[in-house]
């Protein structure tokens, strides 16, 4: 982890504070440097940097085929993949470009798969497709009827990459705290006041990368978000055995077109080591890790929401699938052996990282039950139309990925600038 820097004594006034230790408040951080921002600072709740989304995913590098041509996702999640290798290179951190086959498993998924790629050309991303005969070529242990070949597609280690950031931005004279809760951001007439649980940093301008807790910071800095964060829980497993040692990439399925989850897939780390996963499952706290943490008005606020009331109206039965998938092995493999056929449960495992074990996604859910499907930045402005504060309300997969482009979209936006 990056040498961060500690508390000091009476809080100097910043440009900007970012709040929030994931890679996506390290990639702002970065890009305020990079604009000639000479006094700023990012504030964690947490003792160490990239503890939540950004350390516990996939690890992969999308290619910005799934996201609908023209949103933020697919803009930044194209330009992020380069950026995010050519990163990784320029700092000897680890990375491969292993391509991704998606894989098609029936007949009725052919329609899903070409919307994929023409979302996936019009998004300048390249597509190729292939017949089962071209799939098993690529993964010869995969078993499908059609499927795509995305060879930009890449893995990394979001926890490193993050590290390095936050080594960099503090060579350059940022300021980084953690281990320091904040409460709220409150827009005043010339400054904002940052409000923590050891004491308040003042601020031109504030950045609000909070994830799990970016609705509830909002609301209570007066700012109405608009929409609730839902914690969907993505559990996985290591694949062992002779099926794990036949993956050679990726390996997704087709998705839903009506969820941002991508479904169960298969990924070969950097480590060498092959997990399978993640389902989502509603999580019983902002950071439920597991089915023993139970914050009970965490779970009671989700439950009572309007917005997750109508989501769980429609999608009932889908939540049911995911939640069995996740209390047996044996539904998991099942999910798994659609694509890898032969995989049972006793090739699953426990990942030998407790942080791999399972993330939380940050769902934004709006009003009406609809899901957020792009990242969403919402902007507290001053009388002037100046933004003050600027509340990243949804930033889940692919926001590692994109991380670097959304650090200068954001910092455009405080600037009054088109992004570059």
């Amino acid at each position: 982890m990056a040498d961060v820097a500690g508390i000091p004594g009476p809080s100097p006034r910043h440009d900007v504070v970012v709040v929030g230790g994931g890679i996506v408040g390290l990639a702002v951080l970065t890009a305020l440097l990079d604009a000639g921002h000479t006094s700023v600072a990012l504030v964690e709740r947490e003792s160490s940097l990239a503890g939540h989304q950004t350390g516990r995913n996939s690890n992969v590098i999308h290619s910005g085929l799934y996201y609908a041509p023209g949103s933020l996702k697919a803009r930044l999640a194209v330009a992020g993949c380069a950026e995010t290798k050519a990163f990784c290179a320029e700092h000897d951190l680890p990375y491969v470009e292993c391509g991704k086959v998606v894989a098609a498993t029936s007949e009725d998924e052919l329609p899903r798969m070409a919307e994929l790629v023409r979302r996936g050309r019009a998004n300048g991303v390249e597509v190729h497709e292939l017949d089962a005969a071209g799939v098993r070529d690529r993964e010869p242990a995969v078993r499908a009827v059609a499927g795509l070949w995305v060879p930009s597609t890449g893995i990394c280690d979001y926890e490193a990459i993050t590290a390095k950031l936050a080594e960099l931005a503090v060579a350059r004279g940022a300021v980084i705290h953690t281990g320091r809760a904040v409460r709220s951001a409150v827009r005043r007439r010339q400054d904002v006041v940052v409000h923590t649980d050891r004491g308040d940093l003042l601020a031109g301008q504030v950045v609000v990368c909070a994830g799990l807790r970016s609705d509830e910071i909002a609301r209570a800095s007066g700012f109405d978000p608009g929409v609730r964060i839902v914690p969907f829980r993505g559990e996985y497993s290591d694949l062992r055995g002779p099926k794990a040692d036949a993956i050679r990439g990726l390996v997704y399925p087709v998705p839903d077109p009506a969820f941002p989850f991508l479904g169960v897939h298969a990924t070969r780390g950097v480590d060498g080591s092959v997990h399978v996963g993640p389902n989502a499952v509603l999580a019983l706290a902002r950071e439920g890790y597991d089915w023993r943490t139970l914050k009970v008005r965490e779970l009671a606020g989700t439950l009572t929401d309007p917005g997750f009331l109508a989501l769980a109206g429609q999608q009932w039965r889908y939540g049911l699938g995911e939640m069995h998938r996740s209390l047996s092995k044996a539904a998991m493999a099942k999910a798994v052996a659609r694509m890898l056929p032969g995989v049972t449960a006793d090739d699953l495992h426990p990942p030998h990282d407790v942080m791999r074990r399972a993330g939380v996604r940050a769902q934004a859910v709006r009003p009406d039950g609809s899901l957020v499907d792009d990242f969403l930045f919402s902007e507290d402005t001053a009388d002037r139309g100046d933004i003050r504060v600027l509340h990243v309300l949804n930033a889940p997969s692919p926001a590692a990925t994109a991380a670097l482009p959304i650090g200068r979209e954001i910092v455009a936006r405080l600037e009054g600038k088109d992004a570059a």
